[in-house]
């Protein structure tokens, strides 16, 4: 990270402000159409409205490749694959796509319509639609590395601790990134938002965390969280590792991401700054 967007990124301060930081980053990434880069959008993958994704395959490429599917984050009540007139987040699967992958990005049902557990019911219904269809792209569905961020990764950390999602094959997953999401309810500050897909009931927040399943992961995994994350991020993180260390899966791996704030670490994917994208290559290189 250059010393300007250090400085910029610390300005902003440990608040999640998408303007801002997205506006940082911006002139960094390319246009549409991607060069190199084939993208099939707004694929059903269940019933609903907001259950599609895309999928970006590079020109040209042979043989299958690893699929990398991400989950966007929003609060439980907003976000989306991909925000018109921005970069984001079709950065994170073209950024796969020139990196060997089949690059998947899916969106989800929101609360408040969509309470708890919709997003890992639909996270759970688009990994079986790429088991399905994904070698039509090249991609291998042996091999599926399913990537949440911030609301995302909750719904991805719950749908991977927890069985009722999974299908009748299992979990079919090869790997899991989570990076700066929210993991034990019991301990978080919620939100109305929050609230709104959580439910109101406190007794039930336990049995609704994906901490208490994570713990029993088979798979390997890697957790990120940011140096300006706030706060809470921070510690939902710290809770997470210590609960994984001896995760059947072996200890995930950790990283700390030096400078970067909790829309920042997203937002970079697919620039010079290799600061994430580096370790996740590594990490998915190391998949059996």
């Amino acid at each position: 990270m250059s010393p300007d967007i250090a400085a910029q990124i610390a300005a902003i301060g440990r608040v999640i402000d998408p303007a801002k930081t997205g506006a940082i980053y911006a002139a960094m990434h390319d246009k549409e159409p991607y060069p190199g880069v084939t993208v099939v959008r707004n694929i059903q993958y269940g019933p609903a409205e907001r259950n599609i994704l895309d999928v970006f395959t590079a020109q040209g490429a042979t043989g299958t490749r690893p699929v990398l599917v991400f989950v966007h984050g929003g609060g439980f009540t907003g976000g989306n694959k991909h925000t018109p007139g921005t970069p984001y987040y079709d950065n994170v699967p073209l950024w796969a796509a020139r990196n060997g992958l089949v690059g998947v990005n899916i969106t989800y049902r929101l609360a408040p319509e969509g309470p708890w557990p919709a997003g890992a019911q639909d996270v759970g219904a688009a990994v079986r639609w790429v088991i399905d269809n994904i070698a039509t792209f090249g991609g291998d569905p042996s091999k599926i590395i399913l990537f949440g961020h911030s609301a995302g990764a909750t719904h991805a950390g719950t749908y991977a601790a927890m069985p009722q999602f999974h299908g009748p094959r299992g979990i079919s997953l090869t790997g899991l990134i989570l990076t700066s999401g929210i993991y034990d309810m019991t301990t978080f500050p919620l939100t109305d938002n929050y609230r709104s897909y959580i439910g109101d009931d406190a007794s039930l927040y336990a049995e609704r965390s994906p901490i208490n399943g994570l713990d029993k992961l088979g798979i390997p995994s890697m957790l990120v969280y940011a140096e300006r994350d706030p706060g809470p991020f921070v510690s939902q993180f710290e809770k997470l590792a210590a609960a994984m260390a001896n995760a059947p899966g072996g200890k995930p791996r950790t990283l700390l991401l030096d400078q970067h704030s909790h829309l920042s670490l997203g937002y970079s994917i697919g620039t010079d700054d290799t600061a994430l994208t580096g370790p996740i290559l590594e990490f998915i290189k190391s998949l059996k």
